[in-house]
């Protein structure tokens, strides 16, 4: 499966890619006919297939991906309930894949919203007001998401935002579920140890 370790995500620069419909699910991320890679790379070109392209297979002009001004961007922004749908992580690796780093909406499907800290996107949940002033004025100006913090810094414009501490931590580390796990390694050796000598004294 080659290297699928984390980048640690910091401070992300970029201008937005704006998005600008609702309740979004992952069978629209990425269609079904697309999960059979072995592999969590290359599903990027597979990403919004259905939006992205004709029945032929060409660009379909109109959708917002195809417009060469927002090609390279790394900050997607959307509205309500990002992610909806089944759960497969696939539509993650897509995002991901494309090269969006973080995504910005008032609200996200749960299963999604963690499937994005499992696999280094940074998923932002900011008020409609916010979400409704990047997609519609900010979307060409830079955008500056710093993590440490949790700051969105746009066009002089502070948009602060919430986030779980060890979510956080695991994005600022570059962690996934198998590095926290061999990071507590010595800990379980010991708890293991240690509960290997008390049964050897137990009355049986």
């Amino acid at each position: 499966m080659g290297d699928t370790r984390m980048e640690p995500v910091r401070i992300i620069k970029s201008k937005a890619t704006p998005l600008d419909m609702a309740n979004i699910d992952t069978d629209q991320i990425i269609p079904k006919q697309f999960l059979k890679l072995v592999q969590r790379t290359g599903y990027g070109k597979y990403l919004f297939y259905d939006w992205r392209f004709d029945k032929n297979g060409e660009l379909k002009p109109n959708f917002v991906l195809n417009d060469p001004k927002y090609q390279g961007r790394e900050i997607l922004v959307t509205r309500d309930n990002f992610g909806s749908g089944s759960s497969r992580e696939h539509a993650v690796w897509a995002l991901e894949d494309y090269g969006f780093k973080a995504i910005i909406a008032p609200s996200f499907a749960d299963i999604f919203y963690s499937n994005c800290f499992k696999n280094g996107i940074l998923p932002i949940k900011l008020n409609a007001s916010d979400v409704e002033y990047l997609i519609r004025d900010a979307y060409d100006e830079e955008i500056k998401i710093d993590l440490a913090v949790q700051e969105v810094l746009v066009a002089h414009k502070i948009l602060h935002f919430q986030i779980n501490e060890s979510r956080k931590k695991k994005l600022l580390e570059g962690l996934d579920d198998i590095d926290i796990t061999l990071k507590m390694e010595s800990q379980i050796a010991e708890y293991e140890k240690k509960n290997s000598t008390s049964d050897h004294w137990k009355i049986r």
